[in-house]
């Protein structure tokens, strides 16, 4: 059944991507334009998501909930990291193929997923993998794509979601409360993310010549390994471990964890490769084609999880 919904969720995220990329074509805006529904959605909409998430009732079977989410995003990212590694001796992948197969699109496509499907009091497990990808996108990530030897802890630790998340947690955990008024605009905004984040989607794919996305070889294994391998070694994983055992509702925070960890690549590597001046219309095709083939990949290992 929520295989079913999540396939219906997807495919009206998809429809919004189109208008995105209708307005591209039809010339209405340019793809340059997105950059401003970018930085709404990372400096506004994405802190207002996290800090939102966590304006909830605090109870133990929540925090050992929260615990399992951020326990299993870090072991994701570990399998990821090592499972690539080995990749890497077989197909000789590129620094932008190692990142895009690792690191996915968890906030942009799933926070909107987890609040129309569950509700906004399951937004909190989300947390988990947003934050733990976070540290590992902007230190391995970047060390990846930007060819660097260090990684600068200050930045990381003056991203804006992070800041969000901490004082999303420190609230939480000293149950401090927005007033009505506020926690109410921080809905509205919350409710605003996925559309805006399709959208953003759709003006970036609007400017690519989706002709020239397919005549890159490799884009297949990639797609292959990110949208199929991986999610079944995950799925497998998760199902071995019986982890949703340890915890009240554990079933469900797991199916959270499976979807971020499964969704398409984060759009920040395209970012990325644009800010850093990489191959960045490659990055925009490995987006492109795992965002389109996730309509499938994700409803089906969202069923194979809950048979």
């Amino acid at each position: 059944m929520i295989a079913l919904l999540l396939a219906k969720q997807i495919a009206e995220l998809f429809f919004i991507i189109f208008l995105g990329f209708l307005l591209v074509k039809l010339k209405l805006l340019k793809t340059g334009d997105s950059k401003v529904l970018s930085t709404i959605a990372l400096y506004l909409l994405n802190p207002c998501v996290i800090i939102n998430a966590f304006q909830i009732d605090y109870s133990d079977d929540i925090r050992r909930g929260l615990i399992l989410s951020f326990a299993a995003a870090f072991i994701v990212h570990i399998v990821y990291i090592l499972a690539t590694s080995l990749l890497n001796r077989i197909f000789h992948l590129n620094n932008i193929e190692k990142a895009s197969i690792i690191y996915t699109n968890a906030g942009n496509l799933i926070v909107p997923i987890v609040l129309l499907l569950f509700g906004k009091e399951w937004l909190v497990y989300t947390s988990g993998y947003m934050v733990v990808q976070m540290v590992f996108m902007w230190s391995h990530g970047r060390m990846i794509v930007c060819e660097e030897q260090s990684v600068d802890i200050r930045k990381i630790m003056l991203n804006v979601n992070m800041i969000a998340s901490a004082i999303g947690i420190l609230m939480f955990a000293l149950q401090i409360k927005f007033p009505v008024i506020v926690l109410e605009t921080m809905e509205m905004l919350t409710a605003m993310i996925g559309p805006v984040c399709m959208l953003v989607a759709g003006m970036i794919i609007g400017g690519m010549n989706l002709k020239k996305v397919f005549l890159f070889k490799r884009i297949y294994i990639v797609t292959f390994v990110k949208m199929v391998v991986y999610p079944m070694m995950i799925l497998l994983l998760m199902k071995m471990s019986r982890a949703e055992l340890l915890v009240v509702n554990g079933n469900t925070i797991l199916l959270i964890s499976l979807l971020a960890s499964i969704a398409p690549t984060a759009a920040s590597i395209t970012q990325m490769t644009q800010v850093y001046d990489k191959d960045s219309e490659y990055a925009s095709a490995i987006y492109f084609v795992t965002t389109l083939v996730c309509i499938a990949t994700m409803p089906a290992m969202v069923w194979l999880y809950q048979i």
